[in-house]
């Protein structure tokens, strides 16, 4: 359990740094391709300016700077006749207003921009934003109308174009700053792009990158599931030998120590001159013998069945005929005073199966339910045809399975937990025995068992075969 334990936290530790690893180097993938996209529009940007100044022999802002020029002397009038400090400053909102919304809705940069772009094939659809730096009101003396937070702590002779924000210059691409002046007004702004489907070329350069990273994580989590599978069940493979060594041990060393004091026995003085005794010792050696010549042939046949086919003797039987038969003998045989009760509805089926195969196979049953019971057996056998198929339930009043060991009680050498420690008998192949039975005759063997509750076994054989 706790090697078990030690590997799969391994294996997920292990995943875990892998796909911390991809994350890692997916985001610096993803942030030196977002880097480039904003390089390649910041040059694309220039390129267009130049062109722009150098034909159209325009900045795309000459009918900003015709309203602002009418707009600021009489504001700038207004401005210097204005002694009350809330006036003032209402004032001066009134005026970074007029400018800002001059400047969004009157500049003919965004259009000369996206003409540009299209026609040398690349994307056109952009949104712009303006970022105001400085605004000044000049005549005699020079009113301070609005200044950035930057701007206003730069010394005076650094007052030129200033770098973006960080939360601006990390979304946008700055395409330049613009300074306008005149006998009026000073104004510094810069100008700002930002592509809404910049995130999906992103995506779309990276796509491939991330389905292999996306793809290497897939893969090396299967290949860790089905490594881990393997090690468990070559594990539980591992631990069935076991059992089954150990159980076979026991089971063989019965017969043999019997054996061996019987014989000792045997010669003994007061035995050799006593024939009841003597009768009664052989009898006990031959049983003995018995069990011990049945116990290696299961396990020769179990063998022998790993290499070849089941070569089926099949005979025409009736089979309700066969069932009373096979229970009467089992009743006399080793059914240990268990009450068993048969309730069959063949309609007089005949059916083609090995008898003695068969007839192995209602004895392993009946023989669990008699081991595995911890109070008197109480047996039920209910027989009757269901789809063309000879169905037979086999049903207890013992210690039940539990729903894990349900999945593997046909395994060969498996035995629930509490026969590892002996508590019955066995050595983990009657259930194997039955299933290999069934499946030979074409059919099929399933369980319902409620631990506490007894157990429900139901063969299904078909008819026709």
């Amino acid at each position: 359990m706790k090697k078990r334990n030690t590997v799969l936290l391994l294996g997920i530790v292990s995943i875990i740094i892998l796909i911390s690893v991809q994350i890692f180097i997916i985001r610096s993938v993803w942030k030196q391709k977002d880097e480039m996209f904003s390089l390649r529009y910041t040059m694309r940007s220039q390129e267009a300016l130049n062109m722009i100044n150098r034909r159209m022999r325009t900045d795309g802002f000459d009918t900003v700077r015709f309203l602002l020029g009418r707009y600021s002397e009489r504001a700038n009038l207004e401005l210097h006749t204005i002694k009350d400090e809330k006036e003032l400053a209402a004032k001066k909102k009134d005026i970074l207003d007029y400018f800002t919304k001059v400047v969004n809705q009157e500049q003919d940069l965004s259009g000369l921009l996206s003409s540009y772009f299209e026609r040398r094939g690349f994307e056109k659809n952009f949104k712009f934003s303006i970022v105001i730096n400085n605004l000044e009101m000049i005549s005699t003396d020079t009113i301070i109308v609005y200044q950035s937070e930057g701007f206003a702590n730069r010394r005076p002779s650094d007052r030129g174009p200033r770098p973006a924000p960080p939360e601006i210059s990390k979304e946008k691409i700055l395409v330049n700053w613009f300074r306008m002046e005149d006998n009026n007004y000073r104004f510094l702004f810069e100008y700002f792009i930002d592509f809404s489907d910049k995130q999906k070329v992103i995506l779309k350069e990276t796509a491939a990158y991330l389905a292999m990273s996306g793809f290497s994580i897939i893969v090396v989590v299967i290949i860790f599931m089905f490594t881990y599978r393997n090690l468990m069940e070559e594990k539980r493979l591992s631990n069935l030998k076991t059992d089954f060594i150990n159980n076979m041990t026991h089971e063989l060393k019965t017969p043999l120590s019997t054996i061996t004091v019987a014989g000792k026995t045997l010669e003994m003085v007061q035995i050799r001159t006593n024939e009841e005794k003597i009768l009664e010792t052989a009898k006990l050696i031959g049983k003995q013998s018995v069990h011990l010549n049945q116990l290696i042939n299961m396990i020769l046949e179990i063998s022998m069945w790993e290499r070849t086919q089941f070569q089926l003797d099949k005979k025409t039987v009736d089979i309700e005929e066969l069932m009373n038969d096979v229970v009467e003998s089992f009743k006399s045989g080793g059914g240990n005073g268990s009450t068993i009760t048969q309730k069959y509805n063949f309609c007089g089926a005949k059916v083609d199966l090995d008898v003695v195969y068969f007839t192995t196979l209602v004895n392993n049953l009946l023989s669990n339910a008699v081991k595995y019971s911890d109070k008197d057996p109480v047996i039920d056998i209910e027989g009757f045809i269901a789809d063309n198929n000879i169905s037979l339930k086999v049903s207890d009043n013992g210690i039940g399975i539990s729903k894990n060991d349900q999945k593997h009680v046909f395994d060969k050498f498996y035995r629930a937990s509490t026969g590892n420690i002996h508590k019955f008998k066995g050595l983990g192949l009657g259930l194997y025995y039955v299933k290999k039975i069934a499946e030979a005759h074409g059919g099929d063997v399933t369980v319902s068992s409620k631990p506490g509750k007894g157990s429900t076994f139901t063969v299904t054989l078909p008819i026709n075969q």
